[in-house]
């Protein structure tokens, strides 16, 4: 019998984040294109610049109903053809309202990407917001705050949001809005709020996908080029700073047999040179399964069946002035709440007096440069990255520099923006459980005032 030889691996070849092409239409929308070979689902990411900040007082969430109803008809479409049309193309769409603004992210077969982007521009060109379609709208977001309220990770970080901003700040109040102010959002809002904020110059269109036979240039002029409106205003930008002074707060969820833990503070977005270690000294702390505080947490004592540390950029600036927030959590059985807060704060001491080892450092920049091929292979994340990008005022090559950063990372480096994040006495503790029975276990670690508030 004649053995074929078993096939060897070849090199591998050099990757880096694809750099898209810049470009603009006459309506002063921006565009981003980035050609991507055998990617034959074009995914369309588009930026409004339209904050959670703008929102007026009193009517929060205006901005998610908007996002919401760009779908529910235009001029040319009722709400049911529209999305009958859509379906014809073989597409997605979908949108929603966050801090930065207002996203809209679209996905077709590139055989039909002209008539879904005619489709897109319409929605953003002339929305109907049919009275009768907001109102469902809002009877549907309203019927979803109940369901939030009683998700404890959800609760838990309302509650660590109102704790680190001051009431005055857009910040501190749910992102969709709470029951009593999306009950003041009609149709008239969301109109004013629409053409208050939402126009062509000053938005951002990112394309991503296998561009081969298709015009771009003439599907953007046709489609998104069409869309016209009054110049694009400054964004209004909420400059807030953050009260992380020490302190537990535990929402009160009498008889719960868990304890939600959400420990965090703000620290600077990823305009700062920091945030490359950074992101690899908290992956080595909280990123995965195989961390020091699953290592001790879950596999040790046995408390939790997983904890995870984080940092997520709240909203960002060109200039730095950002924010993100750093954050741990978790949940963990009621009875040993005390327990594993102590062995938590343990893990940062040590973390603190003796630094990561070179082991955790290797197999974090492994994983985090290594498994970057993978994160990207489809248009939707490539076009995802890049709209973030220019959400946070970034240059376009970021994420290609910010892998090369950390592959340069050192031990000492990582250790030192890893401390530097969750210092001691800058942790707000928020915990969402059985106040009777973790009050008196807290009270007596002594990690900052115990504050209790209903559920």
């Amino acid at each position: 019998m004649t053995l074929h030889p078993r096939p060897a691996g070849g090199e591998p070849n050099p990757w880096a984040f694809p750099a898209p092409d810049r470009g603009g239409l006459p309506n002063g929308m921006t565009v981003l294109r980035c050609h991507r070979p055998g990617q034959k689902v074009i995914a369309v990411e588009i930026n409004l610049p339209a904050p959670l900040a703008a929102e007026p007082a009193g009517q929060e969430g205006v901005a998610t109903i908007m996002a919401r109803a760009f779908s529910e008809g235009t001029d040319r479409h009722s709400a049911e053809e529209f999305a009958a049309e859509l379906e014809r193309c073989g597409a997605t769409l979908d949108s929603h309202a966050d801090h930065p603004g207002v996203r809209v992210s679209l996905e077709v077969p590139a055989s039909r990407l002209t008539q879904a982007l005619r489709l897109t521009a319409d929605a953003l060109r002339a929305p109907a917001f049919p009275e009768h379609e907001i109102e469902r709208l809002v009877r549907n977001r309203l019927d979803e705050i109940p369901h939030e309220l009683a998700n404890p990770g959800r609760r838990a970080a309302m509650a660590l949001y109102d704790t680190l901003f001051p009431a005055t700040a857009r910040l501190s109040r749910p992102r969709q809005g709470t029951a009593e102010s999306v009950q003041r959002v009609d149709a008239k809002a969301v109109r004013a709020f629409y053409e208050a904020h939402v126009r062509p110059a000053g938005a951002t269109a990112v394309v991503v996908g296998d561009l081969t036979g298709i015009d771009l240039d003439a599907a953007l002029a046709e489609t998104l080029g069409a869309w016209t409106g009054t110049p694009a205003t400054e964004p209004v930008w909420e400059s807030v700073t953050a009260d992380d002074r020490a302190r537990v707060v535990i929402v009160d969820r009498p008889g719960a047999v868990q304890t939600q833990l959400l420990i965090g503070r703000t620290g600077a977005d990823r305009h700062d040179p920091v945030w490359a270690a950074q992101r690899v000294g908290v992956y080595c702390l909280g990123g995965t399964i195989t961390s020091r505080l699953d290592r001790v947490l879950r596999e040790e004592k046995g408390y939790t069946y997983g904890i995870r540390a984080f940092a997520q950029v709240l909203n960002s600036r060109a200039d730095g002035s950002g924010l993100a927030l750093l954050g741990i959590r978790g949940s963990v059985a009621t009875d040993v709440t005390g327990p594993a807060l102590a062995d938590l704060w343990q893990v940062l001491r040590t973390l603190a007096a003796e630094g990561l080892t070179d082991e955790e450092r290797d197999a974090a920049v492994q994983f985090l440069v290594g498994v970057a091929p993978l994160s990207f292979e489809t248009a939707a994340a490539v076009a995802g990255t890049l709209a973030d990008l220019v959400e946070e005022g970034l240059p376009e090559d970021y994420q290609a520099r910010l892998y090369a950063r950390m592959a340069e990372t050192g031990t000492v480096e990582a250790s030192a923006a890893v401390v530097s994040a969750f210092p001691l006495e800058r942790l707000v503790t928020v915990l969402v459980g059985d106040a009777a029975q973790i009050v008196g276990p807290v009270r007596a670690l002594g990690i900052g005032e115990v504050t209790v508030i209903g559920g």
